[in-house]
């Protein structure tokens, strides 16, 4: 499923496009003259497309794309930095942190689909993301110890963590190092040759958007909630999915020998 193209030119500020195509929701970031680095409107601008996906039940699947194809998003514009002060930096790591927890607690899957590069905000955002299909070569990082000599926050490095283990984490941070695609660890990005990525897309989106929306959503809080507390309670997950109609349509289904008609109910 290729990037969407803009219905006009992208500003010097960039863009993030929000489209819909039937049950699949699609965020463009649009600045391909600087690897899609993120400006502060580009940041909004996804905020808001992450509520329109979230406030719309007929979506199932969302996809985030740089536009261009060279770069997912090659992190955060340098230039909005200058002047910053440490009280700048909280404001912005918060800043960041909400976004991410916006794309984190979207109640459908997401899938990132990088070409080129996918670095500081840009990798926060891979990471962030249910799926990575990614293109030969891509490159995942954060090499701010030789670029900004800024940090992360915790939250950001707790996520970076929990999804690349110690060691990855260590070489992106402390050696700078910007591995590709391959070097990742398994399971974390699936790798398709260019020509073939977009079929891939398609296929993984015509996938998840099949499946049983409620159960979907609601892995995706007790995978949020397992993140946050080890110990977080479940039983009104639980209860809401056992007592769904979905789950009375499953069985049904099920018994029946025939395909589920899943309804988000």
């Amino acid at each position: 499923m290729s990037a969407p193209d803009s219905a006009s030119p992208a500003p010097v500020e960039g863009r993030v496009h929000f489209t819909r195509e039937g049950a699949v929701a699609h965020l463009v970031f649009d600045r391909p003259t600087a690897r899609n680095a993120m400006s502060w409107r580009m940041y909004e601008e996804m905020a808001q497309g992450l509520a329109a996906i979230a406030a719309d039940p007929a979506i199932r699947v969302a996809v985030l794309r740089g536009a261009g194809g060279k770069a997912f998003v090659a992190g955060t514009d340098i230039e909005q930095f200058r002047g910053f002060s440490g009280e700048d930096g909280l404001a912005y790591e918060a800043k960041v942190e909400h976004y991410m927890r916006r794309l984190e607690q979207l109640p459908v899957p997401t899938v990132a689909v990088v070409e080129g590069w996918a670095v500081g905000g840009g990798m926060a955002i891979a990471n962030a993301c249910d799926f990575r299909l990614a293109t030969p070569g891509a490159r995942f990082g954060v090499p701010i110890a030789r670029t900004l000599g800024n940090c992360l926050s915790m939250a950001n490095l707790r996520r970076l963590v929990a999804a690349l283990g110690l060691g990855m984490v260590r070489r992106m941070l402390l050696a700078a190092e910007t591995p590709t695609a391959e070097e990742m660890p398994p399971g974390y990005v699936a790798i398709h040759a260019p020509e073939a990525l977009d079929a891939a897309v398609d296929a993984l989106c015509t996938r998840l958007a099949a499946h049983a929306p409620l159960t979907l959503r609601v892995t995706k809080q007790m995978l949020d909630r397992l993140a946050h507390d080890p110990g977080a309670g479940d039983a009104d997950l639980v209860r809401e999915i056992y007592g769904s109609a979905d789950f009375r349509e499953g069985v049904e289904a099920f018994l029946a020998k025939r395909p589920a008609q899943w309804r988000g109910e």
